[in-house]
C-alpha cells in the first residue's frame, strides 16, 4: 500500500539526477584526461575539478552543496550538471492545511531535509485552491484568500522566493499613463537599474529619486511621500533594493 513520504520522493528522484551527473562527469573526465596528460594547465585544473565533482556525487550528493570556489562555479556552469542548479521544492497541501502549513508534519519534514542536504527551502502551495482562483476576480480572490486565513497565494509566494534564489529582484517604475516592474540583480546599483530601461540611461545617469512601496503605498501619492520626508534622493553608489520605486534622473 503506498503511503506519504515527501522525503522518500525526493531521495528518489535526487538519486536519478546523482546517477545522471555522474554521468557526465565521468565522461567528460575520460576526455579530458588525454590532454591532462600532455601538461596543458586548463585541462589539468579541469580534471582536478571533474576528481572533486565525481568524489562528491559519488556519495550521493548533489554538486549544489559542494564547496567550490567563485573560479570552480565558473567551471562548473559550462558543465551543465542538473543538480549544480539552484532547486526549491514546492509543498502541495490540503485546502484546509494552507493557513496553518508550519503545523503539518510532511511541510516541517521537508523543510528539515532540504535544508540540511540541498541548502534551501520550501514553500507551500494548495494545487486545489490555485485552479480555483483562477476563475475569480481580483476582488473575489481577495476575499476567498481572507476566508481561508492567508494574505496571498501560494503562487505569488513560490514566484518571490524563486527570484530570491536565482538572486534577482525587482523595482518600479510609474507615472500618469502606467506602471510597470523591471528585473534586476541583486547588487545592482542604481546606474544598472537605470540600464535595464535603456542602455542610454545608465550612460547618462545623474540620479535617483527612491521610496520604497511600501512607505509610497502608506503616505497615498508622491506629494505626501515628498512632505513626510520618505522620498530620498540617491547617487551612482546606491545598491537597488527589492520594491523601491524610482524616478531616474540623466542627462537625457
Amino acid at each position: 500500500m503506498d503511503t506519504v513520504d515527501p522525503v522518500r520522493d525526493i531521495e528518489v528522484v535526487n538519486t536519478e539526477l546523482v546517477l545522471a551527473d555522474l554521468e557526465s562527469v565521468e565522461k567528460r573526465k575520460n576526455r579530458v584526461q588525454k590532454a591532462a596528460k600532455s601538461g596543458d594547465k586548463k585541462s589539468l585544473a579541469e580534471l582536478a575539478l571533474l576528481e572533486k565533482l565525481e568524489a562528491h556525487l559519488n556519495e550521493g550528493r548533489t554538486i549544489v552543496t559542494l564547496d567550490l570556489t567563485p573560479e570552480e562555479k565558473a567551471m562548473v556552469r559550462l558543465f551543465f550538471l542538473l543538480t549544480a542548479k539552484p532547486t526549491l521544492f514546492a509543498c502541495n497541501v490540503a485546502e484546509d492545511d494552507l493557513a496553518h502549513a508550519d503545523e503539518n508534519r510532511f511541510v516541517r519534514q521537508v523543510r528539515d531535509y532540504v535544508g540540511k542536504h540541498h541548502d534551501t527551502g520550501a514553500v507551500v502551495v494548495s494545487a486545489e485552491i490555485e485552479s480555483e482562483l483562477v476563475m475569480l476576480s481580483p476582488e473575489e480572490r481577495a476575499e476567498y484568500l481572507a476566508g481561508l486565513g492567508v494574505t496571498e497565494t501560494g503562487v505569488s509566494n513560490l514566484i518571490r522566493e524563486a527570484y530570491q534564489l536565482l538572486g534577482l529582484r525587482t523595482y518600479l517604475t510609474t507615472g500618469e499613463k502606467e506602471t510597470r516592474a523591471w528585473t534586476i540583480h541583486a547588487g545592482d546599483k542604481a546606474p544598472q537599474a537605470a540600464g535595464v530601461i535603456h542602455t542610454d540611461f545608465e550612460k547618462s545617469f545623474i540620479s535617483a529619486e527612491v521610496i520604497s512601496y511600501e512607505d509610497l503605498v502608506a503616505a497615498g501619492s508622491f506629494a505626501k511621500a515628498r512632505e513626510l520626508g520618505k522620498l530620498r534622493t540617491e547617487g551612482r553608489e546606491y545598491v537597488m533594493q527589492d520594491g523601491d520605486v524610482v524616478e531616474f534622473k540623466t542627462f537625457l
